[in-house]
């Protein structure tokens, strides 16, 4: 299931110089903002929390999701070098399933790791904020690249779908509509964020388990349908 010829390629083409400088920008500035805010503020729980959420879980880690996810497949299928890895004998479900563990992988590291980082420097874990925060990015990156991973396959506009996704979907109508944050990877991970921390700090609209089974299915659901999007791919490409 898993390539490591499409793997080198994928972090090639992910980490290109110009996805690479956007990708250390959004972690480098929460690095930034929580030194300063540590600095002017001390050590406070709240703000803390209030800050991971607010910054790393509801913008850094969609944003990531959204060059990691569609810059593993979106290139390859824009400049019609998608065929040439479709003709080689590779399953196509091997082909996502591989491009998926490295959307992961790139999208933890550029946000899961800034984020522990930054709880330290915030209240040093304190009520286990860094922690819960950290959990919070890990699940949400992997349902996030599956999503964007997906987009990439079924359209040539999915870095822009992504991003109205990731900044009005649920960051603007989240804000504004409740029924709108029970269809969010931002609340469905922060239902075990809610769980880790200590009481009061983080708040999800969405219970654990149903938060939990419904980042599952939408990992799932959107890794298969992109394996079949790819296998008509290759029949259009073979026409």
């Amino acid at each position: 299931m898993y390539n490591p010829t499409v793997a080198r390629l994928t972090y090639r083409a992910v980490l290109g110089k110009r996805r690479a400088a956007i990708l250390f920008v959004l972690p480098a500035l929460l690095l930034l903002i929580a030194a300063a805010v540590r600095s002017f503020n001390g050590v406070d729980d709240q703000v803390a929390a209030d800050l991971l959420g607010g910054f790393a879980i509801a913008t850094m880690v969609p944003l990531i999701g959204v060059i990691a996810g569609t810059g593993a497949i979106g290139p390859e299928i824009d400049d019609g070098s998608i065929v040439y890895l479709l003709s080689k004998p590779v399953k196509r479900s091997t082909i996502i399933f591989t491009k998926l563990i490295v959307a992961i992988a790139i999208t933890m590291a550029f946000s899961a790791i800034p984020t522990f980082i930054a709880g330290l420097i915030l209240n040093g874990n304190g009520q286990q904020v860094a922690i819960a925060y950290t959990v919070a990015a890990l699940v949400a990156s992997i349902a996030y690249s599956a999503l964007f991973l997906l987009l990439g396959t079924v359209s040539r506009h999915a870095v822009v779908i992504g991003l109205i996704y990731a900044l009005v979907w649920e960051t603007l109508f989240g804000s504004l509509v409740a029924g709108a944050r029970t269809l969010s990877v931002q609340q469905w991970s922060l239902s075990l964020a809610e769980r880790i921390g200590g009481e009061g700090l983080i708040g999800s609209d969405v219970d654990l388990p149903l938060g939990v089974g419904l980042l599952v299915v939408v990992t799932v659901v959107a890794t298969w349908y992109a394996g079949q999007k790819l296998r008509v791919l290759k029949l259009a490409g073979e026409e």
